[in-house]
């Protein structure tokens, strides 16, 4: 595979997306192409909301577009898995304007 820069040490991790219209998608990489589209199975959207906790949509295998992302950033996943998603409260990401 070639593709995005540092992508492929992050194969088979679990790693999160923000994709430039604001929505945060986490899940394992499996794979991506030149054009740095992912494939992330086991991949679930975080969905903010300043009223209500985060709510986690599960999507399962999951392609993005290489043109749709904005940030991929590796997870660690003892520190996400002690995080209390339903109390957690924030605005959602605005889309990102180039």
């Amino acid at each position: 595979m070639s593709g995005g820069p540092g992508l492929e040490s992050l194969v088979d991790q679990t790693i999160s997306v923000i994709t430039n219209d604001g929505r945060n998608i986490v899940g394992v990489l499996k794979g991506f192409d030149q054009a740095t589209n992912i494939i992330l199975d086991e991949s679930h959207e975080r969905v903010f909301s300043t009223k209500e906790g985060v709510q986690q949509l599960v999507l399962g295998l999951y392609i993005i577009r290489g043109d749709n992302i904005s940030i991929v950033g590796e997870l660690d996943e003892e520190i996400d898995s002690s995080v209390d998603w339903s109390e957690k409260r924030a605005h959602p990401l605005k889309p990102v304007i180039h």
